[in-house]
């Protein structure tokens, strides 16, 4: 099988399309489910303290696919794998053949089948994403270890982006173990020695850091969350710390760009924040393809 990836280059490139395809497909459960299972966990201790409750973060209201409230007050059991996925609208259960990446979308024009409720085209979107993005993976690197690594990380990115534009939040449970994967990654120079992942992480964080705690003591706002430090720290892991700079130029500068735009022709509220973790994966990913050629560029 090896030999038939490394002979017909076209064979491992079809199979890393259609691959990204089914993990997007996975990755609509993680961006929609992941904050819903935060609330919930944070809700359970809320109860439990018995105060407290009005202080948690908004997320998006609960739909049918969120899973019940037992008569004893327990929440019922709801993960990536439970409840199967339903529509959000009506409750019905989405059958295999209305789950196939894209073309089921297309196919069913939009709609859900039973209530005629909009799918949101962001679905398509994020599948046809990770596909094309695995596709490239596999074309930059080759059969590899390296490709394979890659797509670890660039799903990561991909959910935490879309997770961040919901709810302005990049948990945890995703974050951190994407940092700690980095250095175990690069134990063998996959990416980075070593040393400038453990430096890259570190610097990473810091970075962030120290630019929040500067902005809030000037200004006496938060000009971010603590979770965009532990993206940078996370991806300062997996490309080192040359990195760094590279992406954090590219985040600023798309930010800035897309959010005058939203000023000026989407009429956004000024006051109201721009979540940055969506254009730091934005340069996480041109730094991995690409970062070579960047770190050429400013450090010669």
């Amino acid at each position: 099988m090896l030999e038939l990836f490394a002979d017909q280059p076209g064979v491992f490139f079809t199979l890393a399309l259609v691959l990204g395809l089914l993990v997007g497909s996975f990755l609509n459960v993680v961006i929609h489910r992941v904050p819903r299972m935060l609330e919930r966990e944070w809700r359970e201790q809320c109860a439990w303290l018995g105060e407290n409750a009005e202080a948690l973060p908004a997320v998006p209201a609960p739909s049918h696919e969120d899973g019940a409230i037992s008569r004893a007050g327990a929440l019922a059991a709801y993960n990536l794998w439970t409840p199967a996925s339903a529509c959000p609208q009506c409750g019905h259960g989405i059958a295999w053949y209305e789950n196939v990446p894209i073309l089921s979308w297309l196919f069913l024009r939009g709609r859900c089948s039973a209530c005629g409720a909009a799918i949101s085209w962001r679905y398509p979107l994020v599948e046809a994403l990770t596909g094309l993005l695995f596709a490239y993976a596999a074309w930059h690197w080759g059969l590899g270890v390296e490709a394979l690594l890659a797509w670890c990380l660039l799903a990561a990115l991909i959910a935490l982006s879309f997770i961040d534009l919901d709810t302005r939040l990049l948990p945890d449970n995703i974050t951190l173990p994407l940092a700690w994967a980095g250095l175990l990654v690069n134990l063998n120079d996959v990416f980075v020695p070593l040393e400038q992942a453990v430096i890259g992480a570190v610097a990473g964080y810091l970075c962030l850091w120290g630019i929040y705690h500067l902005f809030k003591g000037l200004t006496g706002k938060e000009g971010m969350g603590f979770g965009d430090f532990k993206l940078l720290a996370a991806l300062g892991a997996w490309l080192g710390w040359k990195m760094l700079l590279p992406i954090v130029l590219v985040a600023s500068l798309a930010g800035a760009l897309v959010g005058i735009a939203m000023i000026i022709f989407g009429g956004h509220d000024r006051a109201k924040p721009i979540p940055f973790g969506p254009w730091l994966a934005l340069g996480g990913v041109i730094g991995l393809f690409w970062g070579d050629f960047l770190v050429h560029l400013w450090l010669g």
